[in-house]
Formats: C-alpha cells, structure tokens, sequence
C-alpha cells in the first residue's frame, strides 16, 4: 500500500468505515469500542491534528470523543424544566437575505424565551449573533436545536445559568401568573 506522504495533512478526509460496534482487541468483558467516519473539510482536520497534537494525545480519535463527551454533558444538563438564563451565540454565512430570515423565523417561535439579539457582520459573508435567552432547559434546547437545523449556522453555542433575569415587565404593574411562576420556580 503506497504511503500517503503525498497527500498533504490538511488536505486528508476520514471517511466512514463503519457503525457497526465492534469489539476492541484487549479489552475488558462489557467494553465494546464503536467505529465511525466523518468528513472535515481539510483546514478543520488540520486545525483537529494541531490540537492533538497541542495535547499531547495518542490520536484524533480521543480528541473527537473528549469534544463528544462535552457536548453529550451540555445536553444533559440543559434538558429539564428548571428555568435558566443564557447567551445562545451563532456564527453563520450571511449570504443571502433567507438565512437571516430563518433565524428570525426560528426566534419568533421562542419569543418568550429570547430577550433580545445582537447581529454583527463578520467578514468574508459571515456573521456573529449573540440572543439573550430565558426559560427552562429543555425549551433553551429546542431552540438551540432548531437553531442548528438552519442550513448556513456554522457554530452554536448556549451557556446558561440558573441565575435569572429581573421581571422584565413589572414596572409598577402587578406581576402575570407567567412572571411569578417564573420566579417562584427559581427559589
């Protein structure tokens, strides 16, 4: 089998080999090892073998499962109905006047949970856009989750806290029910 010396590091895909689980060679009854395949483009692999290799770590493959874990951790504790307040922060191609439009779309059906936004427009047709966000965990993710399935979002993420905003409409008008059960839930 030729080496692939040739081909440049950045410019290597992984392809899918298979997702089927499979025993792993040495391992312990019960642990079983599953094989997948992604494709990156090449600057993202290079930019992944840099941080294996920033790491110290033996191969991609701790890398990818170290990113999956964190992510699988987020999700855990994002989903629940305790009330939480956040940023949700977006990166996407701005190319057209649709993609801006979606996103606007996908907010207006979570108009109680986003507060406010901030767009900015970055170079080369991207843009940067921050929401604020309240309610509880599993709304927060729905959103987040909808927010993805926007063709042109590149990156997202959702930090949270189960600090809450002041009553953003209470000036000197008694509080809705919505508004006290809000806050009752965060005591």
């Amino acid at each position: 089998m030729k080496a692939s010396s040739t081909v440049p590091r950045y410019a290597r895909q992984v392809r899918l080999v298979s997702i089927a689980p499979r025993k792993a060679a040495n391992t312990t009854a019960g642990s079983q090892l599953a094989r997948i395949g992604v494709s990156l483009p090449g600057a993202l692999l290079a930019q992944v073998d840099d941080m294996v290799a920033e790491r110290g770590l033996p191969g991609r493959s701790q890398l990818i499962a170290e990113l999956i874990r964190h992510e699988v951790a987020e999700v855990d504790r994002e989903h629940g109905e305790d009330v939480r307040a956040g940023t949700i922060t977006l990166i996407y191609r701005a190319d057209s006047g649709r993609v801006r439009h979606a996103l606007a779309r996908v907010q207006g059906d979570f108009v109680k949970e986003v507060i406010s936004s901030q767009h900015v427009f970055l170079e080369d047709d991207q843009s940067l856009e921050v929401l604020l966000v309240q309610g509880s965990g599993e709304r927060l993710q729905q959103l987040c989750d909808r927010l993805r399935g926007v063709r042109a979002v590149q990156q997202l993420k959702l930090v949270t806290t189960t600090s809450l905003l002041p009553p953003l409409h209470a000036h000197g008008v008694a509080e809705d029910d919505e508004a006290a059960d809000l806050r009752r839930a965060a005591r």
